[in-house]
């Protein structure tokens, strides 16, 4: 399932979110195959007893059944890579869950056998400040690709500025304009002008310093 978003930061973003790789049910399938291999064998060389049978069988099942349980657990397991953070959580019905802020991250590397090579699977290491030293990862998509994408996030966070996201907001409106003292000479007293300007002020059109500025202008100062 995908990883709640009620769980993220204001303004933080996913960047790659996955499972563990098809690798992680390999030993399931490998104890499938080779207990059918067996069976097979065993049927067409020397017809075994039923017992023998009975046991294949068995383990047949309980390779079915880990299987299962590895599907399970897939699901739960969640491996998120957003702007901030490294995430990973899992865990049926009991969550335990890594997070490791990036501008705590020093060093991530990388490892893949040669089967994982042809698969496009790997592990990878975490190396950050704090209690938790090193991290490591399992079954991971395109780890090399994963690990460059850590560090393209790391770099933007440097980039940011220091005061982080900032909201826009609006500009003021600029101050009503108000009659000079020749035009309340031509027709409004300077009463009615003063009075308006405190009506602005206490409604909070204005600020304090454009009233004053506006009421020096008014009485000629």
């Amino acid at each position: 399932m995908p990883y709640p978003r009620d769980l993220l930061n204001d303004h933080e973003e996913i960047v790659i979110e996955d499972h563990p790789h098809w690798l992680y049910f390999l030993q399931p399938i490998i104890l499938g195959a080779v207990t059918i291999g067996v069976l097979i064998l065993l049927w067409i060389l020397i017809e075994p007893a039923g017992f023998v049978t009975t046991l294949g069988l068995l383990v047949l099942l309980g390779a079915g059944l880990w299987a299962l349980y590895r599907l399970v657990t897939w699901r739960s397991i969640d491996f998120v890579i957003t702007s901030d953070r490294v995430i990973y959580r899992s865990g049926v019905f009991a969550k335990r869950g890594i997070e490791i802020p990036l501008n705590r991250v020093n060093n991530v590397n990388f490892s893949q056998g040669i089967l994982e090579r042809m698969v496009g699977a790997g592990n990878l290491m975490i190396e950050s400040g704090g209690e938790t030293g090193q991290s490591h990862f399992t079954d991971i998509h395109d780890p090399q690709n994963v690990q460059r994408t850590i560090h393209q996030q790391i770099e933007r966070n440097r980039n940011r500025p220091a005061g982080g996201y900032v909201e826009s907001t609006p500009m003021p409106p600029p101050p009503p304009s108000v009659a000079t003292p020749a035009a309340a000479d031509s027709g409004v007293g300077v009463a009615g002008e003063l009075e308006k300007l405190e009506g602005l002020l206490q409604r909070g059109t204005i600020t304090q310093a454009q009233f004053e500025d506006q009421k020096r202008k008014l009485l000629g100062g």
